[in-house]
């Protein structure tokens, strides 16, 4: 089974919890805190293996959790730091998250990696938090949570060549003549239903990877057919080539054909028109072909190459591949994404998320959310005093005091973060 596009969810290990200890050995007086630092959490990394072809894996197993950093112990040792989580994926996955459809990577070489989900850092033990005032503390923080997302995968095959065109147009023949590829070949529409590789070498020993494309139909951009589901195979390809059926056997025009597939191609992505493409008349050892292909030429009036061609006969087989070949190494690689200095200057310096954020509950609770707060909230041990001390000042170094006043809070009323319940006191 060919999957090309799947849904999984990524979550980074959280950082170890650091650690209240005191140094405590003969001869030593007055040995103050001992409590060593959490270890860093696993980031979940993909890396491209060369060796798959599609994403099935990722169909029976959509959940990657990295391990956890290992938490501080006394002595003053710090946790370990967790390793990596690599999940291997195909060249070609385009990784984007599901919420915000920011392209998070872009993987196309053998062995590239990307961080897609980031491990938390260790919690800090007590010996972090000693100070003149405060030469023994009894404050230590958790680990920070790990990061963690859904994110789409998608698989765009890494070809120089798209072959498109309506089914039963010869698309799977071609290929199987110029490459060792094996494409199921039939009489009937949408035969292929997967895209089937082959390398094909030219007669000047240059070598180049084409890609048979399901057959596309009308509508195709909006959902129509099975085309829909590969458009996006096409993306990566740096030629087209066009395939049409000359012979008109089927009852369709062939100009009608070539203007049809030329708007889908559009409509799905206006830089697919961008690319050079190459048009085959195929099946000219047919009666109307050539008729045909006279008066397609007369309705054609770009300056497009056209390559009569039998690829059953294989007659102008050679002289396709050479011009393949040439039109490739003319043409750059097209970037699926753009990505300026200006845009990662941007992303950079975006504007802070905003802390908290102040709701109230069906009960009368003034309930307290927000990335910034539940990750502080998170990072405080609450079996401890001065821990929770030190939170309470965090949130009113934050303003949430202040805010609350202002959404009307008095004394003695609820507040609320996640499941942790408190009273508003003035």
């Amino acid at each position: 089974m060919f999957v090309d596009k799947v849904k999984v969810y990524v979550k980074g290990g959280d950082g170890g919890n650091g650690m209240v200890a005191y140094r405590r050995e003969k001869y030593v007086p007055d040995g103050g805190p001992a409590g060593g630092d959490g270890g860093r959490g696993a980031s979940v990394v993909f890396e491209v293996e060369e060796g798959l072809r599609t994403l099935m894996d990722f169909r029976y197993n959509r959940h990657f959790k990295a391990t956890r950093g290992e938490h501080g112990r006394s002595k003053s040792q710090h946790g370990k730091n967790s390793q990596d989580m690599i999940v291997k994926v195909p060249p070609g996955t385009t990784v984007m998250d599901e919420t915000t459809g920011q392209v998070l990577a872009d993987l196309t070489t053998h062995g590239q990696r990307a961080v897609i989900a980031k491990g938390g850092r260790g919690g800090r033990g007590n010996i972090r938090f000693a100070t003149p005032v405060n030469p023994a503390p009894e404050i230590a923080e958790n680990g920070e949570p790990g990061q963690e997302r859904e994110v789409v995968l998608e698989l765009k095959v890494l070809a120089d060549v798209g072959l498109v065109g309506f089914p039963s147009v010869g698309k799977s023949t071609l290929l199987s003549i110029v490459s060792a590829a094996k494409p199921k070949i039939a009489e009937y529409h949408f035969t292929t239903i997967t895209p089937n590789l082959g390398v094909v070498e030219t007669d000047d020993h240059r070598s180049f990877v084409m890609a048979d494309l399901p057959g596309l139909i009308e509508g195709a951009h909006q959902g129509v057919g099975l085309g829909h589901q590969f458009l996006r195979h096409i993306e990566r390809t740096r030629v087209i080539v066009h395939v049409i059926d000359m012979s008109g056997l089927e009852g369709r025009d062939p100009f009608d054909d070539y203007q049809k597939i030329n708007e889908e191609l559009k409509q799905y992505n206006l830089r697919l028109l961008e690319r050079p493409q190459l048009v085959v008349a195929n099946k000219m050892d047919m009666p109307d072909a050539a008729d045909n292909l006279n008066k397609f030429k007369e309705q054609l009036n770009e300056d497009i190459q056209i390559f009569p061609l039998s690829a059953v006969t294989k007659q102008g087989i050679r002289e396709l591949l050479l011009s393949i070949a040439d039109k490739i190494e003319e043409t750059p690689e097209f970037p699926l994404h753009e990505e300026t200095e200006e845009a990662r200057v941007v992303y950079r310096h975006e504007k802070k998320e905003t802390p908290f954020i102040i709701t109230r509950a069906s009960d009368g609770a003034f309930e307290l959310s927000g990335a910034e707060l539940e990750r502080l909230f998170k990072m405080t041990d609450f079996s401890r005093d001065e821990s929770v001390k030190r939170f309470a000042r965090q949130m009113r170094g934050m303003g949430v005091d202040e805010a609350l006043r202002e959404k009307g809070a008095k004394d003695g009323d609820l507040v609320r973060i996640m499941k942790f319940e408190f009273e508003f006191i003035e």
